[in-house]
């Protein structure tokens, strides 16, 4: 994970001195983007003097964890999530995106959508929602356990192109040192606003951390702190 001192004082403070309320989030293990995310929502929550806690777990057991209220929710997923997990509830407005791309390591094309690749073999990391979706109904898609072991899996030629967000598979590629053998290509599959989720027993935090989100984006702040994030990853790998 990335340990990064995230320059961000005027934001963290914390208010009234009393005991914190702690919220504790499913984060998908070993994926960049999650990490970002996590750390706006914790200068999110901390306008709320509300401390966050990850859990750091595949994406299927996180899934899990969230609507059975073991933990208090999402970091970040997709708009549709409410829909086949009703315990979830979205926060608006989104509090991150993300942007689905094609890696690979021979081929080279135009990408235009997703079906851009129906023909090829695909890999994704299971629980991914975006992936998921994306490639639903496609003959051949292996879905892996993390993205690692699918950056290395293409590097094997085990499938013809893999899945995942831009920021985090650069991340993943850049870490492995084979930067010179995988390359993703573009543009990017789409562009997908992605949603805090907490669990349905905090109802009534749901507008609160909402009005915050809001009012970050508004400002820029939100938005300035993801570019200087995405920038501190990319500058420590």
């Amino acid at each position: 994970m990335w340990r990064i001192a995230v320059v961000c004082l005027s934001l963290l403070a914390a208010g009234p001195s009393q005991a914190q309320e702690v919220i504790r989030l499913a984060r998908i293990a070993d994926i960049p983007d999650q990490y970002v995310g996590g750390e706006m929502l914790r200068a999110v929550y901390a306008r709320l003097n509300i401390k966050l806690e990850f859990e750091d777990v595949p994406g299927k057991r996180a899934l899990a964890l969230s609507s059975a209220g073991e933990v208090d929710g999402e970091i970040q997923r997709i708009g549709t999530l409410s829909r086949d997990y009703p315990t979830l509830i979205q926060v608006t407005p989104a509090i991150n995106y993300i942007e689905p791309a094609v890696f690979t390591t021979k081929l080279h094309f135009d990408v235009v959508g997703w079906n851009s690749i129906r023909d090829y073999s695909i890999g994704i990391v299971r629980g991914v929602g975006s992936s998921e979706a994306g490639t639903r109904g496609m003959a051949r898609v292996t879905a892996t356990t993390s993205l690692e072991s699918m950056v290395k899996m293409l590097d094997a030629d085990r499938f013809d192109v893999m899945v995942t967000d831009l920021f985090s598979g650069l991340v993943a590629v850049r870490k492995l040192n084979l930067e010179a053998r995988i390359h993703p290509l573009s543009p990017p599959l789409e562009r997908i606003s992605i949603y805090h989720h907490l669990h349905e027993r905090h109802r009534d935090l749901v507008p609160k951390v909402g009005k915050v989100i809001g009012q970050m984006e508004a400002s820029g702040e939100l938005a300035r702190l993801r570019e200087t994030l995405i920038k501190q990853v990319l500058s420590g790998m």
